[in-house]
């Protein structure tokens, strides 16, 4: 027997995840499709920095994105009783002159005050010829211990399926359907397994694996995230992680013994101090990022009932709770999509 729902989200990382505790709150009834394999939201580092890039650019409705993913947060750790947004400042430690005259010259936007705090010469135990920005309003998301929270909230409702989903699988005439489930539309949520789903692989990814390293100190780490081309994350006194890479040759999710020491040299090199204990962990993700570095939200122009919400990169944490809002308002509402994130500013690519 058909079992009719609203929708039918596949892929249980931060955005299905997301969006289906969204589209739940909003009384619709939601079924989540899961492989349970490891997936980049489980890897990803989660940090929330309004302020990136070499030339310091604020990331976009960053004025709006951040307060929302903070408050998302907070609600979320008021239901699970658990905290998953963790604030703390973060140190940028400037490589080469032209980093400092672009950081100066943000300093005299009014635009910037609020994420940049000052430039300090130095730090006692932090390497950096340059000096060293303290921004502000930034932080990380405990990914794993969220999503991990949210399954379990989806299993009680019987709203997740652990399953591997085969795009032949889905039936779209006469109407809707996969296996006994006849969704009114279908939300796909898979990250960078999109490359390869027929309606949607035609969209411009531009995918990068990632790796990081989870270690513990032998003695307290200072307390503050450090962002030096990668980043160090102290998780407590003294476990921490620090990552990423940036490869966008090799799309795997093998871990390479090369890029461990690059990794830890790389911190080495601004944090001598540090002495490292124990490697804890050492993973490999695939960012689902896009070239023109916005995500990919909407419907299919031939096909209505399939959905794409995907392609937040590396900054997924911040970005995709405000649009679950966006999305969610367009499905039940029929508010318009930002045209930044639309994917029908790709109209002409799709065939089928």
């Amino acid at each position: 027997m058909l079992k009719e729902i609203d929708y039918l989200i596949i892929g249980q990382g931060l955005a299905g995840s997301l969006l289906a505790w969204e589209l739940i709150q909003r009384g619709k009834r939601v079924i989540i499709v899961d492989n349970n394999q490891l997936n980049a939201s489980l890897v990803a580092a989660g940090l929330v920095n309004p302020v990136t890039g070499m030339r310091f650019v604020k990331s976009a409705d960053v004025n709006s994105q951040l307060p929302w993913a903070i408050n998302y947060y907070q609600k979320l750790s008021q239901y699970f009783h658990q905290s998953f947004y963790i604030e703390k400042p973060m140190l940028r430690l400037l490589r080469n002159k032209k980093e400092l005259d672009a950081c100066k010259k943000r300093f005299k936007d009014p635009e910037y005050h609020h994420y940049l705090e000052q430039i300090v010469p130095s730090m006692p135990s932090l390497n950096s010829t340059f000096g060293i920005l303290k921004q502000q309003q930034t932080g990380y998301l405990l990914t794993e211990p969220l999503l991990t929270a949210l399954k379990k909230y989806f299993i009680s409702r019987h709203a997740y399926v652990n399953a591997e989903l085969h795009y032949d699988e889905i039936t779209l005439n006469p109407s809707l359907q996969w296996n006994n489930y006849q969704p009114k539309q279908i939300i796909f949520c898979e990250g960078h397994h999109a490359t390869n789903n027929p309606w949607f692989s035609a969209l411009p990814f531009q995918l990068v694996k990632g790796e990081i390293i989870t270690a513990t100190a032998t003695t307290k780490i200072q307390q503050a995230i450090l962002n030096y081309g990668h980043w160090f994350i102290p998780l407590d006194n003294h476990q921490f992680r620090t990552g990423a890479s940036f490869d966008r040759e090799n799309i795997n999710t093998s871990i390479s013994d090369d890029t461990k020491e690059t990794l830890l040299n790389s911190l080495n090199q601004v944090f001598p101090s540090l002495t490292i204990d124990q490697i804890i962990n050492h993973q490999a993700g695939i960012r689902p990022a896009t070239q023109d570095k916005m995500p990919f939200i909407g419907k299919h122009p031939k096909h209505p009932e399939l959905i794409i919400f995907n392609g937040f990169g590396a900054k997924g944490s911040l970005q995709i709770p405000w649009h679950c809002q966006c999305l969610a308002e367009y499905l039940i509402n029929n508010q318009t999509i930002p045209q930044s994130c639309n994917i029908n500013r790709y109209h002409s690519l799709f065939t089928i």
